[in-house]
This record gives C-alpha cells, sequence and structure tokens, in this order.
C-alpha cells in the first residue's frame, strides 16, 4: 500500500476479541532522542530496538547518508531534532519536508537557536519551514526562555544539544508547561548517556559536559498501544496481551492505562507486557491532556462510542500536528452522528453517538492516527479507512497486527 495510490481498505465487523498477543512497535519518540545523541556521540553506542515508523527511518537514512538537504517528509521532531543537531555541529542544511510539513511553525526554536548564536535564515514564509541552517561558531548566550505551551519537541531539541554548548544552558521555561512528560522523557535519555542536569521550578541547567557512550534498549510505544486499549474497551468482550511495554514508563501516553481504566479495561503487568481484560465501563467525566496530546483521538473515538459526555482540555496543540486534529475529528465524528464540540474556549465536549449507521467511511488527512484512532468503530459497524498507508509514519505493522487480532479486512484501490 503506498500513499500515492489512495487505497481504502473495508473493515470487517467485529464485536468480540479472544486472547491475542500484540507485539507493539518501538517508540519513535525515544528513539528520535537516542538517534540524536547517538549522533552527539559520533555512532558510539549499542542501540537496539529502534522503531519501524517512517519518522525514525527518516532521521536514521539523514544522519547515515548526511546529505545537504536534510528532507523530513512529514516527521516534525525529526525537523525539529535535526534543526538544532545540524547547528551544533557546525553544518550547512537546508531544512525542508512536505507541503504540510513547511505549514508547521518552527518560529520558536530557530529563534531559541539565535539566542544561542546560530545563523539561521528563512527560505520562504518567515517562522516556517524551509530554511537554511549555518552552524553556531560562537554561543553568544547561555540562557534563553521557551513558552512552555507550545511543541515540547522545541524544547527537548535545544536540550539535547545543551551538554555541547561551551557555556552549557539555563532554560526558562515560561508559563504553562505542556507535553511535561516528553520532557522528562529527554532528560531521562540524556542522563543516561552520561549527562547530569538540574530542573527546578521552570528552569532546566545543562553544563558543559560530554555525553558518554552506552548500550540503550528502545521501548515499545505506548502511543500505539492505545489503539488496542480502545478497541477492547468498544468490544463486548475478550482480553489482548501487548508485548514489550513497562509499567513504569516514561512515555507520557501510558496514561492510557489510567483512562481506559474508566472505561472498561483492567490492566494487569506480567513479564514482558501488559494483559488487558474487558471490564464494565466505570465512566469518564474529564481529561486533561496537556501531557499526552496523542491520546486524544483515541479517547476521543472511544467515548464517542461509549456513550461518555466527557469533557476534554490541553488539545491546544492539536491544530498545528499532521492536520488540524480537532477539524478532522469534528469531520469524522460527524459521520456517525458524534461531535467533539467546543463548550468554551479550549474546553471540548464529547457528543457521543445516538445511532449507528450500517457503515462508515474514515477520511484520514494524511494523519497517521485519524486512521488507527477511527479503527475500533469496528466493534459496531463496517468500516473503511481511506489511505490506510499514512499509518507507515509511526506503525506500519498497525494492519498485519489487526489482523493477527482477527480482524477481516479487503483492500481496494
Amino acid at each position: 500500500m503506498t500513499t500515492e495510490t489512495k487505497e481504502t481498505i473495508h473493515l470487517a465487523q467485529k464485536t468480540d476479541f479472544s486472547a491475542t498477543q500484540i507485539p507493539l512497535p518501538s517508540s519513535k519518540s525515544e528513539s528520535n532522542r537516542v538517534l540524536i545523541i547517538d549522533a552527539l556521540t559520533e555512532g558510539k553506542n549499542e542501540l537496539s530496538n529502534l522503531a519501524e515508523a517512517r519518522d525514525t527511518q527518516t532521521m536514521i537514512s539523514l544522519l547515515e547518508k548526511n546529505p545537504p538537504v536534510f528532507d523530513v517528509l512529514d516527521a516534525g521532531t525529526t525537523m525539529r531534532f535535526l534543526t538544532a543537531y545540524a547547528t551544533i555541529t557546525n553544518q550547512n542544511k537546508v531544512m525542508t519536508g512536505t507541503p504540510r510539513m513547511c505549514e508547521r511553525p518552527i518560529g520558536i526554536l530557530v529563534d531559541a537557536l539565535r539566542t544561542l548564536g546560530a545563523e539561521i535564515h528563512y527560505l520562504g514564509v518567515e517562522g516556517y519551514p524551509p530554511m537554511a541552517v549555518h552552524g553556531l561558531t560562537e554561543q553568544k548566550s547561555n540562557k534563553i526562555k521557551i513558552r512552555g505551551d507550545v511543541s515540547s519537541q522545541y524544547i527537548s531539541a535545544i536540550l539535547m544539544i545543551a551538554p555541547l554548548l561551551p557555556k552549557g544552558l539555563e532554560l526558562e521555561l515560561e508559563g504553562k508547561v505542556g507535553s511535561r512528560s516528553y520532557i522528562e522523557m529527554t532528560l531521562d535519555s540524556m542522563s543516561q548517556f552520561g549527562i547530569s542536569y538540574e530542573w527546578q521550578d521552570n528552569k532546566i541547567t545543562v553544563a558543559h559536559q560530554a555525553y558518554q557512550p552506552t548500550t540503550f534498549a528502545v521501548e515499545s510505544d505506548w502511543s500505539g498501544a492505545g489503539y488496542w486499549f480502545s478497541l477492547l474497551a468498544c468490544a463486548d468482550s475478550g482480553e489482548l496481551f501487548l508485548s514489550g511495554l513497562k509499567e513504569n514508563s516514561l512515555q507520557g501516553d501510558s496514561a492510557v492505562v489510567e483512562i481506559m481504566g474508566q472505561l472498561g479495561i483492567k490492566s494487569t503487568f506480567k513479564d514482558g507486557g501488559v494483559l488487558l481484560e474487558k471490564q464494565p465501563v466505570k465512566g469518564l467525566t474529564h481529561w486533561d491532556f496537556t501531557h499526552c496530546p496523542d491520546l486524544a483521538q483515541t479517547i476521543t473515538v472511544t467515548c464517542a462510542i461509549l456513550g461518555q459526555n466527557a469533557t476534554f482540555t490541553g488539545l491546544e496543540s492539536l491544530k498545528i500536528k499532521e492536520t488540524d486534529r480537532i477539524y478532522a475529528l469534528q469531520q469524522e465524528l460527524a459521520k456517525f452522528n458524534a461531535d467533539l464540540k467546543e463548550i468554551e474556549p479550549e474546553v471540548y465536549q464529547v457528543i457521543p453517538s445516538v445511532t449507528m449507521p450500517t457503515e462508515v467511511k474514515i477520511h484520514t488527512y494524511d494523519d497517521h492516527r485519524m486512521a488507527m484512532a477511527f479503527m475500533p468503530l469496528i466493534t459496531k459497524t463496517r468500516v473503511s479507512i481511506e489511505d490506510p498507508s499514512v499509518v507507515d509514519k509511526s506503525y506500519p505493522s498497525f494492519w498485519k497486527h489487526c489482523q493477527l487480532a482477527g480482524i477481516s479486512i479487503v483492500s481496494q484501490a
């Protein structure tokens, strides 16, 4: 399946799931961080279980081939991390990507790098890719401020190059800090490669120091796990075993255990992963997605199917993702008579479905999470997914794993 063919797949309705083991993919969030750190230690580490996700494979390819143009395709994390990497390693690079990637803002990161002393200029619209990076020959400042409520990827990109700055770095996060767990993941990854830091109140301090080579195994992906939690929550009965997950994970999306505990899923950690068992729904009334925005689509669809009038906050970053995810959710939820309604500024309420059509066709908006988040609709009706290959961005084996779970899939060009 390729994006160019714009295939559609048809999923047959299925309501029960017997014990099936899902071999979850590796975390692309962890993978992309350790790849940058590995590059900053000249590849002296032993890395294992790197993600199969297209974003990660793009990162690997660009770091290995080191072309004059870093074309990241649609990979936001790769764009931001490699911009900082090219800066600290004093490389001349053109940073670009797909048309949608060039609509996603990067000005906050560029401004922070310029404050440090980087020479970067835009080749098109100010504040957006493409841009030319010309390195950082002299550190002009060791103090920068970044808004905490924007993409944590800006903050992580800066933090990973901080140890190599001759004067170190004092990073002040202004205002509300979003996706805090991803910042913590970055700092923890750095610490596993020998870096020490201090985080007090809203200031993170990293002294000039060297990364130390080590051995690192990437954990399975909690974002990918969420779709299977959702599937079982919406089903009539069953259980699933998700392999490769840790109970004390630094991935913010591990919050899915707590959320889905209210939506009818009992989670039991065992050797090698977590067992999911279908239970009665307790009810979800509110959730703040500030620190786990990638779960928002999954939980919204689950609540719409299960009749939960949940209220959500912390969705600010969804409008600047692969697509405007708020808009995309509203359009696709309407196809089975549900909605995500803004009831006051930045506060959204799920309006559940009351009648289910005999078939729903989901448009994916070039967004991998739209395809996977709506898959659990198969527990209530027949589902068609347009452009299913979008899942390659984060979970290329997703449809194969659906077949492992007994879901019938028919492809049509």
